[in-house]
């Protein structure tokens, strides 16, 4: 009421300024023209946009486009608002925000944007991932949880325990190698629980080179800034003899529907003779017409599982030998608890997880400490709304900065950016859980409310098994050069490759932890090939 009459007032001003002042003729246009300016004062006055959060300065027209692609603005420590050619973004640097707007409101926080490049083009909209909400979105979430609940998992654990036993023997072997190992078992467990595919021998098996190549290609095309198109979507209708991005991503489409559906006739082929063996696959395929998905469909969300789940979990693993390396006491510490409870007369198994409070710390330390992929995949608004007197606009794209929010003080404590697994655990060395806005997990790495990573239980188990099987057998320590100094270890740059952040190349001294512990493995490998 009271801006209603302070703007009448203004025009009265304004209008009794042009009689006195103007000739006749230009007294009605001087009005006018006066109305119009008071009334988008009073308009942009009351404008929710004015309260949207605060961000860096853009650009005419083009907002903050250019910046998307320096990823400095994710070490900010607030909410802040970008606008790219007029798309409004907020990136949030805290779990408490990240929390509160992603699972708590997840009703209207739950949306993709449109990847036109990575989703519609690469994928013909059938990455589980990037799909937009809706029921399709619906059908592909309620089937991923179907066949990898905590209970199903457990049916692969002898697989998951099989690899972690070839990764601790190869790592002793060729210890230079340790990231290309932790990504051939990595891979190897997946492909087996989701396919039962054999065992891989190493990590160029031509169907693996294949998954990996669409995995590359499409985290690149789906990282902010990548294309044009993404933020001028009208280029889509540019000929195809014109954009070769589309003719390429066209034909990527092609080669990755026969991919994923050639994994899956197999599959097929051996429910069909009762030869199957238990896979997550077999599982979506004998309910199928419970999950109402077609048969491609079936094949691209197995296969958006796989994408999902084979570098993220490798690249923790390359982040937690660095760990082990960087805080030697802190390896010191799991290993006798491993040595209390396994001894070293035969190796850890899941039966002894609840007696290792301390390595479940580790994971979840691991998972905190350098996530995989710091910048989760944008959410999206679906309606206006309010937060602590800040704007967010139906349609805004909502990031979290993980890198940030697991740094962040006021939820882990001064200590934040250090590794310390010894933060989930209580005086009495108990598991606990960790910050309230986590769920327990201790870490937000899977992701926030209705598109929280399915895959969870899997990774929990592989990286539980895998790390207190490696730690069980070897010592890790800092590489030395000719003249026996240490090597340096940088644990704080990442390196950039899209999506996920991986560690510097580090080839870090392996060793046996006592004199037994080859020869177990080497016997325990010769058992797993009888």
């Amino acid at each position: 009421m009271t801006l209603d009459i302070n703007v009448a007032g203004a025009i009265h001003s304004l209008n009794s300024l042009s009689h006195n002042s103007f000739s006749p003729l230009l007294t009605p246009w001087l009005g006018l023209i006066a109305t119009f300016v008071v009334i988008l004062v009073a308009q942009y006055v009351r404008s929710p946009w004015r309260r949207v959060p605060p961000g860096p300065k853009g650009l005419p027209i083009i907002g903050n486009a250019l910046q998307l692609q320096n990823k400095g603005w994710m070490f900010e420590k607030h909410i802040m608002y970008l606008n790219a050619l007029g798309q409004p973004i907020i990136v949030l640097h805290s779990l408490k925000a990240a929390f509160e707007l992603l699972d708590r409101r997840a009703n209207i926080y739950s949306g993709r944007p449109r990847f036109v490049v990575a989703q519609d083009i690469f994928c013909g909209g059938l990455f589980a991932a990037l799909m937009s909400y809706g029921d399709v979105w619906r059908r592909f979430r309620r089937a991923a949880h179907e066949i990898l609940t905590k209970a199903a998992v457990r049916d692969y654990h002898p697989v998951i325990c099989k690899e972690a036993i070839l990764l601790a023997a190869a790592m002793l072997e060729n210890p230079d190698a340790s990231d290309k190992h932790t990504q051939r078992s990595s891979a190897s467990a997946i492909m087996s629980i989701l396919y039962d595919y054999p065992t891989l021998e190493n990590e160029h098996d031509k169907t693996l080179t294949e998954i990996h190549a669409f995995i590359d290609r499409m985290s690149a095309a789906a990282a902010p800034g990548a294309y044009l198109v993404e933020l001028i979507p009208w280029l889509i209708h540019i000929p195809e003899r014109f954009a070769k991005w589309k003719r390429e991503g066209m034909e990527h489409f092609r080669q990755h529907s026969a991919m994923f559906n050639g994994l899956l006739d197999t599959v097929s082929s051996d429910i069909a003779k009762g030869s199957e063996r238990p896979s997550a696959c077999a599982s979506l395929m004998k309910n199928s017409n419970r999950s109402g998905l077609s048969h491609n469909e079936m094949a691209w969300l197995i296969g958006s599982l796989y994408a999902a789940a084979a570098e993220t979990t490798s690249t923790t693993l390359a982040w937690w030998t660095r760990a082990m390396v960087a805080y030697p006491e802190i390896q010191k510490r799991a290993q006798d608890q491993l040595d209390a409870v396994v001894g070293h007369s035969r190796t850890p198994t899941f039966a002894d997880a609840p007696n290792l409070p301390y390595i479940q710390a580790l994971v979840k330390e691991s998972l905190r400490w350098r996530p995989a992929i710091p910048l989760n995949l944008p959410h999206t608004t679906t309606e206006d709304d309010w937060y602590e007197g800040m704007f967010i606009p139906k349609g805004t794209l909502c990031l979290v900065n993980l890198w940030q929010c697991h740094r962040d003080p006021a939820s882990y404590g001064p200590d934040a950016a250090s590794f310390n697994p010894e933060r989930f655990l209580d005086e009495h060395g108990r598991l606990i859980p960790g910050p309230v806005e986590t769920r327990d997990d201790g870490h937000s790495a899977y992701g926030f409310g209705r598109r929280a990573c399915a895959g969870k239980y899997v990774a929990n188990d592989s990286l539980f098994i895998y790390i207190a099987m490696v730690l069980w057998a070897a010592r890790l320590e800092h590489a030395r050069d000719e003249n026996g100094k240490e090597i340096p270890l940088d644990t704080e740059t990442p390196v950039d490759t899209g999506v996920v952040f991986q560690p510097l190349p580090y080839k870090c001294k392996i060793t046996p932890r006592f004199p037994e512990a080859p020869s177990i493995l080497s016997e325990e490998v010769e058992l797993l090939k009888a």
